[in-house]
């Protein structure tokens, strides 16, 4: 039987640095998840366009980021304002000529309370900056991806969007539909060479995390079989998995980075 001469394994390279080159956006870049995406893609080799409301953070961050081989740049970025999102992406093309990439890490959570007192205007707002968030930012960064012939985009979601979590539903509802969103994106844009998936965290010590009232952080870190609250950069390093090229072969998934919790307790 002869071979096909595509069967045959590429060779093996070894990349120094994982995003060398590469123009990533990441939205929610001033703390917590985002912030630490920042460092860690900037020591990768990328440019980083580093959007958030907190400029000042991001000028901060920005200046001590920025090398001669890479630059990050702060742009002004909230996610439930349209015109900031397509803004932030254009200032990327602008700079840098193209868009290889995006991590959309701008999110909140919810107050813990059972579903039936929740406020609405409460549930609004959490559905407002966590899923149509994640809608607004793909519409802009996907038509950059396009005009590169290809690229990554890395949706934060969490394990609430893959179990249910008691008190937190509408949290919970939101990350279910940014896996939803992620899914159906990664099926249109499959053929074009744009990849789609969702990161899911659990646990993770962040900014967000420590506005939880504590006994909802003890509930929600008692469900991890690895029982540890992760660090930002363990999920900064996922990320940087979905968005580099050794994941060329990845889209439409979800990736768990929750120390076990959606396999049961």
């Amino acid at each position: 039987m002869t071979s096909h001469p595509n069967h045959h394994p590429a060779p093996v390279t070894i990349q120094a640095r994982r995003l060398e080159g590469k123009v990533i956006l990441i939205t929610g870049a001033s703390a917590g998840m985002g912030e630490a995406a920042t460092r860690r893609f900037a020591a990768e080799g990328a440019h980083v366009v580093a959007g958030a409301r907190r400029t000042d953070r991001l000028q901060t961050l920005a200046a001590e980021l920025s090398t001669a081989d890479n630059q990050v740049i702060a742009v002004p970025l909230d996610v439930t304002e349209e015109a900031t999102v397509e803004a932030a992406v254009a200032a990327a093309v602008k700079r840098f000529g193209r868009l290889d990439g995006a991590l959309n890490s701008a999110g909140i959570t919810s107050d813990g309370t059972p579903l039936h007192e929740k406020d609405t205007d409460a549930y609004d707002r959490v559905m407002e900056v966590n899923a149509r968030g994640v809608f607004l930012s793909m519409k802009h960064e996907i038509p950059a991806l396009l005009a590169a012939q290809g690229g990554s985009i890395v949706n934060v979601s969490s394990v609430g969007g893959m179990v249910g979590v008691a008190g937190i539903s509408e949290y919970v509802a939101s990350k279910w539909a940014v896996n939803g969103l992620t899914k159906s994106a990664a099926l249109e844009l499959a053929s074009a060479n744009v990849r789609v998936n969702s990161l899911a965290p659990g646990s993770t010590r962040t900014e967000m995390w420590d506005t939880l009232p504590i006994e909802l952080q003890e509930h929600l870190a008692s469900m991890a079989p690895m029982n540890q609250i992760a660090l930002a950069d363990d999920m900064a390093r996922a990320a940087l998995f979905l968005l580099s090229d050794e994941s060329r072969w990845t889209t439409g998934a979800i990736i768990p980075a929750e120390g076990g919790h959606h396999i049961g307790r």
